[in-house]
This record gives structure tokens, sequence and C-alpha cells, in this order.
């Protein structure tokens, strides 16, 4: 499989987070079958988030729905000998199948395991569901089952020049910062009940302005939900604060803007890992899911785990009438651990 002949499909998976934490295994695949064609499938915002990528040839676009006979049809003509899935749906197998690629590499689950060629079984627990496992590891074990080395754990972004030139225009006033740049990510796609509550964020950053002379960026997505957020850090802070929902960003120039932080505060989302992957120092704050899920074993990220007797229950929104487990991670706590990392800002 190592030789030039062949046509490599990798199906990439959808939440950026989970795509970023497939570059280890994206950059064995590459390294490994280097005199191979590597194509890349993958949403609009995975393509965007990942690029410029040094570990395929080629970008196919995920089209809008993805019924798994138009993917199919869309792959077939390209004459792929294997399709790599990462991604875990029953369509991204099918679509593979229904395009007749030889060999398809995959985990066995949501009832797909027929549709595959090469089967991986996730770890189980006896008393049912999956075992926490990173998914770092969990992607890597089938860079490994490819026949790739897979000692490098290490997560991997890159950005455009031009990205750094036209965030440094749009937001002027953070790259002619004397003192500390942190970034607080407030947001979080999986649901309300990642985030910290919006007061403590705001006391945070006001704390770090006070003690540290620090630029504090508000970084959140462009929908309603953490819009809002962060016109509530905005309004409880007693002092000024960028915020990106007043002044949007392409995924491209997020990246190159992450690329300057001194410090990125965040809950346990998908910019977390590029904060990650970027090499910049990290808090993250978890609550209702398993760190065990997303560990990459960063030495720069220092991670607060909330306490709560129900967690972690990996549920979108908290069922309590009190959400316990994020609430139980305190301000002093959190800028304790900022102050620690921003010591030594080198």
């Amino acid at each position: 499989m190592r030789g030039s002949g062949c046509r490599i499909l990798v199906y990439l998976p959808s939440p950026m987070g989970d795509a970023i934490l497939c570059t280890p295994a994206l950059r064995a695949i590459r390294r490994h079958f280097h005199q191979s064609e590597i194509s890349f499938l993958a949403s609009p915002m995975v393509r965007e988030i990942l690029s410029p990528c040094p570990f395929n040839d080629q970008w196919l676009d995920l089209p809008t729905g993805h019924h798994p006979f138009a993917v199919a049809r869309q792959m077939r003509r390209c004459g792929f000998t294997h399709a790599v899935l990462f991604k875990n749906s029953l369509g991204s197998a099918l679509t593979a199948f229904l395009a007749r690629v030889p060999r398809r590499i995959g985990y066995s689950r949501d009832g797909r395991g027929l549709l595959l060629t090469d089967r991986l079984e996730p770890a189980r627990r006896p008393t049912g569901g999956y075992t926490p496992v990173s998914m770092v590891d969990y992607y890597l074990a089938i860079a490994s089952r490819l026949g790739a080395d897979t000692s490098q754990r290490q997560l991997e972004l890159h950005f455009h020049p031009h990205d750094l030139e036209t965030v440094q225009a749009k937001l002027p006033e953070v790259f002619a910062a004397n003192g500390p740049v942190v970034i607080l990510v407030p947001g979080g796609a999986f649901g309300p009940s990642k985030c910290w509550p919006s007061e403590r964020f705001a006391q945070t950053a006001d704390r770090l302005i006070e003690q540290h002379g620090a630029t504090v960026v508000i970084s959140v997505a462009s929908n309603p939900f953490e819009r809002r957020i962060a016109e509530q850090i905005s309004a409880q802070s007693k002092r000024a604060l960028v915020n990106l929902a007043d002044r949007p960003l392409s995924l491209g120039e997020l990246k190159a803007l992450f690329s300057r932080a001194d410090l990125v505060i965040a809950n346990d989302t998908g910019p977390r890992h590029i904060a990650i992957a970027l090499g910049r120092k990290v808090i993250t704050l978890f609550g209702p899911n398993d760190p065990a899920w997303t560990s990459t074993g960063y030495p720069k990220e220092t991670q607060i785990v909330g306490q709560a007797p129900c967690a972690p229950c990996q549920k979108p929104r908290c069922q309590m009438k009190e959400h316990i487990c994020m609430e139980s991670i305190s301000v002093t706590q959190v800028c304790d651990a900022a102050s620690a990392l921003l010591r030594n800002r080198g």
C-alpha cells in the first residue's frame, strides 16, 4: 500500500475540534504514503480550519446535505483505491461502499461494520458505552493499522501570511499591546452545559487587565447564542475588551490571531485545539465532558475540572437545578492559573 499507485481518500470528521485532533494521524499517513495521492473529503469549515495543509494533494468538498449516493458518484470518478474513514457515521461508510472503493478502513460502530473491509473495534465498557479514549489516539490507531509511524501526537495547524496581515489591520490594538494578549473562548458548539458563567469570564478579564496589563479578546462564533455571551461579558466587565462578535474574523484570520496570544482561556471547545496546535499557553475549563476524550498530553495546558456528583454527564444541556460542575470553578482558580502561566511569557 505504500507504493505510488495508491489513490487514498481520507473522509474527515465534521466538528472543528475533531478535525484538529485528526492532524497527528493525517501527518502520519502523509509521511508513510509520501508517494501516493491523498485527497481529503471535508465540509467547507473543516477545509478552512486545516488549510493550508501539507498532508494532502487535493480537497473534495462535501456538499450541503451530503447524500451518500451523490458523494459516492463524485468519489467513483476519482478511482480511489483506499478510503480512510475518520468520520464515524454510517453515512460515511455507506458512501465509500457505494463508490466501490476496494479497501475501506474505519471503526466498526454505528451499524456500519459490514460496509468496511478493514475494521477497528472501539474500546467499550463492560457495562455498555464506549471507554473514554483520547481522540488523538483513536485516530492514530487508524493510521497505525495502515502501517504508519504514530509516535508523534502533537496537533498541527498552519495559516497563510496574508491572514496575519489582514487580522493585524482589523485589530491593531491587539498587535500594539505592551502587555500580554489573552483570548477568552466562552462559547461552545456542543451546548450550554460546557459554558463557564459569563460574569466569571468578565471578572477574570478585569483581574488580568488590572494585575498584568493584559489586552483581552473575546472570541466567539457568529451565531446568536455566542454573540449574546460576548455581549454579556462586555457589559459585565469594568474594562474595555476586544469583542470579535463586533469584528468577525475568518478561520484563517482567527488562527493568525491565536498565534499571537500569550494565553487562551477556553471552555472545552474547538478553539482550544487551535491554541494547542499553534503552541499557545492554554487554560481549559471542563464540566460535563470527560477530559480523557480530548487529552493531548500538551505540556503548556492547565486543565481545571469542575467537581459535581453528576459529572461527567456528557449532556449538552444541564439537567440539574444548578449548573454545579461549571459553577464549581472559581475566578480565583482561573486567575491563579493564568498568573502562573503569564509569569514566564517566553
